[in-house]
């Protein structure tokens, strides 16, 4: 059976994930307030506002799977509760619970705080330190509690094409990080992201939360070092960590055991990556 698929909040990382799904023959619907005039060949555009409910009322029946990953265009709360909490509850009440088999919720590792450079897992309890991963693990919280089969996906921080602010940061001489204690630094590649976000879809037995990392948790001023040798940069400084962020090392077994296969393992593989495609126009 052709699977319904609605990416709800559909970016870039949306659209990589579009890409995996159509492959697969899905039919894939993308909702977003303003479509694109490109985007993957196939992939059906909804321009439609999470904040206005009257706006869904045009979602396609028979929707039976959603990926719900948006941006909440800003870092105050206010932009955050619109997103995940008024949003969520605009899009969940406006699909058919009947034929949805599963719906993934594209949250942030943000939920787990500061935990001083331990292991870190789905089994940890969340101790959000910001408003941010607050409002996340209340959307995730809200979300289990729906009569439809629901997964968490906790990103680390993302990095891939289009987003090499720290890798400019780095050229110029302006990144700098702790070194004793170390603060440790979590990374994974976007399309590795996209990759999680449909292989989660289709799962056939999901757990409820999965952590989406890489293999290589790495402190962040070796991180930056190796980065900066790669671009012929000055050795970063030493500074304070950044604010908000918990040193953490993310452990992604349980996301490696569901089947799932990382192209980019270790961050500084995929920054490589980056860096070599500026330099030859790729």
């Amino acid at each position: 059976m052709t699977e319904r698929i609605l990416l709800a909040g559909c970016g870039d990382l949306g659209m990589r994930a579009a890409q995996r799904l159509l492959a697969r023959g899905d039919e894939v619907w993308a909702l977003r307030r303003s479509p694109p005039a490109d985007g993957p060949a196939g992939l059906r555009w909804i321009a439609a506002d999470l904040a206005d409910p009257a706006s869904l009322a045009q979602l396609p029946a028979g929707i039976t799977r959603v990926a719900y990953l948006p941006t909440p265009g800003g870092r105050e709360p206010q932009r955050y509760r619109a997103v995940f909490l008024d949003g969520l509850a605009n899009l969940m009440a406006a699909l058919d619970h009947a034929a949805l088999a599963r719906f993934v919720f594209v949250s942030s590792s943000a939920v787990y705080g500061e935990h001083h450079g331990d292991w870190i897992d789905e089994t940890t309890p969340p101790a959000p330190q910001g408003f941010n991963g607050e409002i996340l693990l209340q959307a995730e919280t809200w979300l289990r509690a729906q009569p439809v089969s629901s997964v968490s996906l906790r990103l680390a921080g993302l990095y891939g094409p289009g987003r090499v602010q720290l890798l400019e940061r780095l050229r110029a001489g302006k990144a700098a990080a702790p070194r004793t204690p170390p603060h440790w630094a979590n990374r994974i590649h976007i399309d590795d992201a996209a990759a999680a976000v449909a292989h989660l879809l289709h799962l056939p037995e999901a757990e409820a939360c999965y952590v989406g990392a890489d293999d290589t948790p790495l402190p962040l001023d070796v991180l930056y070092a190796d980065l900066a040798r790669m671009l012929g940069a000055p050795a970063p400084a030493e500074g304070p960590a950044p604010a908000a962020v918990g040193s953490k090392r993310l452990r992604n077994a349980r996301l490696r055991r569901c089947g799932l296969a990382l192209a980019w393992p270790d961050s500084r593989e995929g920054y490589r990556a980056l860096i070599d495609a500026a330099r030859t126009g790729d």
